[in-house]
Formats: C-alpha cells, sequence, structure tokens
C-alpha cells in the first residue's frame, strides 16, 4: 500500500464549476458511512453550498479544495459573515487524514484571517467530531453553545464554537 503525504497534496484556493456539488457528494457519502447520517443532512449541506455559490465573492471567501492525482480528497471554506467568517465544510477522504492536511489548512484559515483583519471566526459541528474538535479548540475555539438535533436523521447535539483573534 502506498503512503501519502502531505508533499502529495496539491491545495487549489480557485472555485470552479463541479466543487460545490463534489463538496456535497463527499459529505452525504461520508458521513452517511461513518456516522449514519441521514438525507436531510445531505440537504442542509446543500442549502448552505447553495447560499455559499450564490453569495461568493473571492475578495471575502476562501476556499482550500485539496486535490490528490486531480481529484478533490477534501475542503475546507471560509465564508463571510458581516464582520466574521464562518469556517465550514471541513472534511478529508479517511485515507486522506492523520497526514497533517487538517493542522495544516487550520493554519492557512487563521493566515486568512489575518490577511483580511477579520478577528472573530465561528463554526457549527456535532458532539460525535471528536478528532475535528479536539483540532478546533487546539487552535482556539471555544465552545459558545448547544443545541438538541434531529436536523441529520438522528438525535445529536449540535455545537457552535468561536475564535477569537487578538
Amino acid at each position: 500500500m502506498t503512503t501519502v503525504s502531505l508533499a502529495d497534496i496539491q491545495i487549489r484556493t480557485t472555485l470552479q464549476p463541479g466543487d460545490l456539488g463534489y463538496i456535497a457528494y463527499i459529505h452525504g457519502d461520508l458521513y452517511a458511512k461513518e456516522c449514519n447520517y441521514g438525507i436531510n443532512f445531505e440537504a442542509y449541506v446543500l442549502d448552505g453550498l447553495k447560499e455559499f455559490g450564490q453569495q461568493y465573492d473571492a475578495a471575502k471567501d476562501k476556499v482550500w479544495l485539496c486535490e490528490h492525482k486531480g481529484r478533490i480528497v477534501g475542503c475546507l471554506v471560509a465564508q463571510h459573515r458581516a464582520q466574521q467568517v464562518q469556517l465550514r465544510y471541513f472534511i478529508f477522504l479517511p485515507e486522506y487524514r492523520g497526514i497533517g492536511l487538517g493542522k495544516y489548512l487550520m493554519q492557512e484559515f487563521v493566515r486568512f484571517m489575518h490577511e483580511k483583519g477579520i478577528s472573530h471566526a465561528y463554526l457549527w459541528t456535532t458532539d460525535e467530531q471528536h478528532t475535528a474538535t479536539a483540532l478546533y479548540t487546539r487552535y482556539g475555539f471555544v465552545l459558545t453553545e448547544e443545541k438538541p438535533s434531529e436536523s441529520f436523521d438522528k438525535p445529536l447535539t449540535e455545537r457552535r464554537y468561536d475564535l477569537t483573534l487578538a
């Protein structure tokens, strides 16, 4: 088995036709397999991606599309929201986890905030995303809100995390 390293991944920061649909596909497919999320979760992702696509502004938003051998294997989106930014769609295919890609993209996200003069970011996740939550908190995100949800076709807790840069 060939081992993939961070050096094997190309990061594309331009949004192209087909990208949003593929991001939705990865989310729907992967979360169904790993977390037993249903079709309502995929619809939720599609609604958010529709909004992002319609409001996309390359001067205010940023995408990091991780590609390996010409195929998208993960991504992260920074979506502008007034005087803050929302971290969204942070996902990798399983075979690309554990190579430092998440850490690299979190550093890029924080660098983007500094470059744009944005001091506040937030994200939503669930109580099931332990690995992601550990990464977010290492970068200074703090849990600020919890709410019960059945939006993903099963009961769970949605969690909001906020980051304020000095």
